[in-house]
């Protein structure tokens, strides 16, 4: 399992992995890539890569490997539900044998530097607003600006359908949500909070 965008890069990971699996005499079953985070109760309706990982490593009775913890996940609270639920996976620079307790406190480290990483962004962004400067690129912003102008009626005469028809619909008109990825229903649900809608309509 592996992110894109990470210090360390793709194929270090993959390198890192591969070497693990040969001094430890693992077969790696599999490769799963992905680029997109999440923390939340939802976390695996916006990582399917993830989510697929973890079904490819039930199935097959194996664990799942990642090169650093927080390539799974920075959210302590998902980490431990991994453990408390048996679900066998492997950090190849803790090595095989790692205690859970100094897996946990791992965890708990990986989500605290999320957390840092995430104030001193906003910090940053603040500092540049109140110099005034604009935020964003022009040019994403112009683009996300038409999106919603399109979006709006939409979803004014969508209103009541559930949040995966709504998706469906977005997918059937060619609209690109913001990742330029299929619409779900997490990223309908994410569009109706940002244009003012109450989104009561349900996944399913």
């Amino acid at each position: 399992m592996g992110q894109g965008r990470s210090g360390l890069g793709l194929e270090a990971q993959r390198e890192a992995i591969a070497r693990f699996a040969e001094a430890e005499g693992f077969q790696l079953a599999g490769e799963f890539v992905e680029v997109e985070t999440g923390k939340g109760a939802d976390v695996l309706d916006r990582r399917p890569q993830l989510a697929a990982a973890l079904a490819e490593a039930k199935h097959r009775k194996c664990a799942v490997a990642v090169a650093k913890l927080d390539r799974l996940s920075r959210d302590v609270h998902f980490i431990s539900g991994l453990m408390a639920e048996r679900v066998q996976f492997v950090v190849t620079e803790l090595g095989a044998d790692v205690d859970p307790f100094l897996l946990h406190l791992y965890a708990v480290l990986a989500e605290k530097e999320r957390r840092l990483i995430s104030q001193r962004t906003r910090d940053a962004l603040a500092a540049k607003k109140a110099q005034g400067k604009q935020l964003g690129n022009p040019k994403l912003v112009a683009a996300a600006t038409r999106r919603d102008k399109v979006l709006r009626p939409i979803l004014q005469k969508l209103a009541g359908q559930s949040l995966r028809a709504i998706a469906a619909e977005f997918d059937r008109r060619g609209i690109k949500s913001w990742s330029g990825k299929p619409w779900n229903a997490v990223s309908v649900r994410n569009a109706m909070v940002r244009l003012g809608f109450q989104a009561t309509g349900g996944a399913s």
